[in-house]
């Protein structure tokens, strides 16, 4: 069966931060939204456990401008193992002794437009048309399951139905290794090994490959 017309959603914010993995310390973005960020945005609108988001294009439609922020956060990771020892144990986090300054170069000012396509799960009977018309209501109701972010969780993004008159920007320029997706380990331990495409900006258009060509 043929694929139907990609789904459209526009997205924007103030800041936008898309992380390139091989930068350990401090965060810099990519000049563009991600497959995985804009699939994360579009779970956050609409996603039932029937169905799996497939992202087609990404356009960007503000030209591509960095800024530099210094953040204070802190170093290690919650624990519910810890929180329980300290609820018997006795015990306090003092997050000035485990604070760090972290340097992100992020993305003002952003705004993108995804294409996307719903692929129904091996099994699934249902018409995908049902999906795409909840989806299409969602976007134009503003509705959400959680706020959908670029990049950060604290980066948070707004989202809306295109207009017709939304145009990439003209910039054609090599981006690099982009994570495309996670292939899980099959015995359900939630390991993933990552999944790269070299990924390309062509005239305002970031194209994402189907996961067999990655």
């Amino acid at each position: 069966m043929p694929d139907l017309v990609p789904l459209q959603v526009k997205v924007w914010g103030d800041i936008a931060c898309f992380t390139r993995p091989e930068m350990k310390v401090e965060r810099v973005s990519y000049p563009v939204m991600t497959p995985s960020a804009a699939r994360g945005v579009l779970e956050a609108i609409f996603w039932k456990p029937e169905m799996t988001w497939r992202v087609i294009e990404i356009w960007v439609l503000k030209p591509i401008r960095y800024f530099s922020i210094l953040r204070n956060e802190v170093k290690s990771k919650q624990s519910e193992r810890t929180a329980q020892a300290w609820a018997h144990r006795g015990g306090v986090y003092v997050a000035a002794e485990d604070r760090a300054q972290r340097h992100t170069l992020a993305l003002r000012d952003v705004a993108y437009l995804i294409h996307a396509q719903i692929d129904l799960r091996p099994g699934v009977t249902d018409d995908v048309a049902k999906y795409r018309d909840q989806f299409r209501r969602r976007v134009a109701r503003g509705q959400c399951f959680s706020t959908p972010y670029l990049g950060c969780r604290e980066f948070s993004a707004s989202f809306g139905e295109p207009d017709g008159s939304e145009r990439p920007i003209d910039v054609t320029e090599d981006l690099g290794r982009m994570l495309l997706d996670l292939d899980y380990a099959a015995d359900g331990s939630g390991r993933g090994r990552p999944r790269f495409f070299a990924a390309r900006l062509e005239r305002g258009i970031l194209r994402v490959p189907p996961r067999g060509e990655a």
